[in-house]
């Protein structure tokens, strides 16, 4: 992939065949996104690409923001509350669009912008994380008939070939515990680092797993609080050898009560309000 980096001239970049494999291969992904939807039943749907802060994820400060007609906007970067909105009528939905960071560094984990790929629907976090299983072997099973674009990539084909659900899940407590005895200084509460992932990961036997459980502070405010647990949201993170965290999923809180206090005293309503923001643009999603 060296080769795309190299060029400067983006006609020039969209000559080479390393560009169009990129391209092929990423169409053979939205393929199995789309196969596997289509036949459970989802309804897709285009959401909003400029919204309030209610496309935000957790931080506000990565929004990009847009004078609308002299209000001020953002570039969307997640669909998710307004899809969860329609499950009550529509039951199971996802869209797959534009996610918008307005990241500092760019590198080959942070993106100003990428393809995301939401689905919402009712159900719990056991069912939720084999929906993810299926939905990653239908793309895996899809791309892995383009194997001469894989090849012009340099893909280790086998790799994919081995991959069998279910993968293995831990906690992020025991995530924590693992790293301290891999000589990782890591604190219970503490938000897991690209490294962290990557330790896990190889010890782990460099197979994709899930992270379950995450402490409520540092997760998306509406997230389910554990019942067993009130530190704890019912949540998951699905880690990929060398790429890390691929999804970030959980139970959502849907009692209007606890739902409107935990955005209220979440990190990104502090944000939010710095920014001239405030809870009412939330309302219709509340």
């Amino acid at each position: 992939m060296e080769v795309l980096k190299q060029t400067s001239n983006r006609y020039e970049l969209f000559k080479k065949p390393e560009f169009s494999a990129v391209v092929k291969v990423e169409n053979a992904l939205l393929q199995g996104v789309r196969n596997y939807f289509n036949k459970e039943g989802f309804t897709e749907v285009v959401v909003p690409h400029m919204t309030k802060a209610t496309g935000a994820c957790e931080n506000i400060n990565t929004l990009f923001d847009v004078n609308y007609f002299g209000e001020k906007s953002y570039l969307v970067q997640t669909g998710q509350l307004y899809l969860e909105s329609l499950v009550p009528t529509l039951n199971k939905v996802f869209c797959i669009g534009p996610s918008f960071r307005a990241e500092p560094d760019v590198d080959d984990r942070h993106l100003t912008e990428f393809t995301l790929v939401e689905l919402e629907m009712q159900c719990d976090l056991n069912e939720l994380i084999e929906r993810i299983e299926k939905l990653f072997m239908s793309m895996i099973s899809s791309v892995k008939e383009n194997k001469k674009d894989l090849n012009v990539l340099g893909a280790d084909i086998s790799k994919l070939n081995d991959l069998k659900p279910p993968f293995k899940r831990v906690t992020y407590t025991e995530a924590v515990e693992t790293l301290n005895k891999l000589n990782f200084e890591v604190s219970w509460g503490d938000d897991l680092k690209s490294r962290h992932e990557k330790a896990l990961c190889r010890h782990l036997g460099n197979k994709p797993f899930f992270i379950t459980h995450y402490p409520e502070k540092i997760k998306f405010f509406n997230m389910r609080t554990n019942k067993e647990d009130t530190k704890i949201v019912n949540s998951t993170d699905f880690i990929l050898p060398d790429s890390g965290e691929a999804v970030g999923a959980a139970e959502r809180e849907y009692e209007h009560s606890i739902l409107y206090q935990k955005l209220k005293n979440s990190t990104m309503m502090q944000q939010l309000e710095k920014l001239g923001g405030k809870i009412d643009d939330f309302e219709w999603y509340l």
